[in-house]
């Protein structure tokens, strides 16, 4: 029983990684060259906003249950987006730094390499 939960949440979370278009994106910011499209990206956080606000309101308003889901769905879309544009900016600044540092340490080893002098033997 506990291997059928465990393979059915795997799956279902590889489906929703595979094909959720908000999945996807995010997926795509996390990459290196995507990095710098995370903060532009927090405003794609709006209109998820807007989408769970007007379904609040037509629930307040008597309108059907299911749209609860809408709003979290809503809601949780906007948060994943809110949330990635400071972690990108941070993991940018990393990856830069590390790639400064690489370039550094090449620089290095190119001047060192021009000092020694050759040995004919």
């Amino acid at each position: 029983m506990f291997r059928f939960i465990w393979m059915l949440s795997v799956r279902t979370r590889d489906f929703l990684h595979r094909y959720m278009p908000s999945n996807r994106l995010l997926a795509a910011i996390r990459t290196r060259r995507g990095l710098k499209w995370g903060f532009p990206a927090m405003l794609v956080a709006a209109p998820y906003v807007l989408v769970a606000t007007i379904c609040s309101s037509l629930v307040a308003d008597g309108g059907p249950g299911w749209l609860h889901l809408v709003v979290l769905w809503g809601c949780w879309n906007a948060l994943k987006f809110i949330v990635m544009g400071p972690v990108s900016v941070v993991l940018l600044v990393r990856v830069r730094i590390r790639e400064a540092m690489v370039r550094r340490d090449e620089r290095r080893e190119a001047r060192a390499d021009e000092r020694e002098p050759l040995v004919l033997a």
